[in-house]
């Protein structure tokens, strides 16, 4: 068929045609941003799931629905080899630039953007590398003292109260939340905490692999009251249809049952893979028609596509040592497995792969379901190490 008219879109953060299966997720943050909007408390909302179930893309769909309800936002990517704050203080620079455009509360809007300076200053953040430098002399002993868990709730309260004196809610979107290091998802934490406290119209909503719930909970005891904790995971069978069959049909074609069933086979009903089927199957389909032939065509695309780029660029990050751990695991199954049986695997004691097993976590390849238990991030990723190196060395 024609692919201009390929509606199945296997991008990272893209979002499908098909938004299925997440109605309740998004009715959750609804809530909460309607909440926020009347200056009423509400809990913050952490999405946790694996790679490729589109965390990403419900955090887009987040923002888009609060800037629609008059929300300024502000959107991060954490980001393992970079400090959250170099990230930060431009985000809210702009915030507090776009909250100056209001008449009223202009003083809070000013003491914000004196608090900022002196909060990059204290942290060696450069306000010098954002465009359009501040304007404003620092504001001494507020929010300066270089430690971030001090910093930052000071930093966050001075923003709500300038949004509050606005009239004007404001969205924080954190993706990819495992990156933080113990003391800036510490610092977030408590910062949200305090404007809990004082009912300011900020919220946070963020994203995070299975690790983050036990990151979280290891950083403050009262995480698990301040935070929901919707787990995103794959599409529930019909969910997992729609999302197949309804981009076909909005385009006036179609897609046989058995090729829909061998598509969600394939797949596991992740959404990404999905996506990746439905785009490969419909490029081989003629006539308007996606068969279960087509399909079958497509596996061997599709494969190449995910090893190419969803999983290659994350094998590629780890080290020779890693990467055989990571066999090893594979070797076992899909998982999850006792980390003592991947050590056993690799002819090793438990405690000698302990810094190995460690670092994939901390890179966001592997997590602990429970405490001895290892599985991957990325689901089918057991399949691609044994494609990539077919013995374990």
């Amino acid at each position: 068929m024609d692919p201009v008219r390929n509606p199945y879109v296997p991008g990272a953060g893209s979002p499908p045609p098909e938004l299925a299966g997440r109605k309740d997720v998004l009715e959750l943050a609804g809530v909460a941003l309607q909440r926020t909007a009347l200056g009423r408390p509400s809990q913050c909302v952490i999405l946790v799931g694996l790679r490729g179930v589109g965390k990403t893309v419900l955090l887009v769909r987040i923002r888009d629905l609060a800037i629609k309800n008059q929300f300024r936002t502000m959107m991060i990517e954490a980001n393992e080899s970079k400090a959250f704050p170099s990230l930060l203080v431009p985000k809210l620079k702009s915030i507090l630039f776009e909250l100056s455009t209001k008449e009223k509360g202009k003083h809070a809007v000013r003491r914000g953007l004196r608090m900022l300076k002196g909060f990059a200053a204290g942290l060696k953040v450069s306000v010098g590398e954002i465009s359009v430098e501040l304007g404003v002399e620092p504001e001494e002993g507020a929010a300066d003292s270089g430690q971030l868990e001090a910093d930052l709730p000071n930093m966050f309260v001075a923003i709500g109260e300038a949004a509050k004196a606005c009239g004007v809610p404001v969205l924080l979107l954190i993706d990819e939340m495992q990156y933080l290091r113990k003391d800036e998802l510490s610092a977030v934490i408590m910062s949200m905490h305090q404007i809990a406290q004082h009912n300011l119209p900020m919220l946070l909503v963020g994203a995070g692999l299975p690790q983050v719930l036990a990151l979280a909970g290891d950083s403050k005891s009262y995480a698990e009251r301040l935070f929901h904790y919707p787990p995103i995971g794959e599409l529930d069978p019909v969910s997992a249809r729609d999302a197949i069959v309804n981009p076909a049909l909005d385009e006036g074609a179609r897609i046989d049952a058995d090729a829909v069933d061998q598509i969600l086979l394939e797949t596991g009903r992740y959404p990404y893979f999905l996506q990746q089927w439905g785009h490969e199957a419909w490029n081989i389909a003629e006539n308007d028609r996606i068969l279960l032939q087509d399909v079958n065509a497509a596996r061997d695309l599709a494969i190449k596509k995910l090893d190419d780029s969803f999983f290659r660029v994350r094998f590629e990050r780890c080290t020779p040592s890693e990467k055989r751990y990571m066999r090893a695991l594979a070797e076992l199954g899909e998982g999850p497995h006792r980390s003592g049986e991947v050590a056993e695997r690799l002819g090793l004691k438990t405690t000698s792969v302990g810094p190995t097993r460690g670092n994939l976590i901390r890179k966001g390849m592997i997590y602990a379901p429970q405490h001895g238990d290892t599985a991957f991030t990325v689901p089918l990723f057991d399949q691609y190490m044994r494609r990539v190196m077919p013995e374990l060395e």
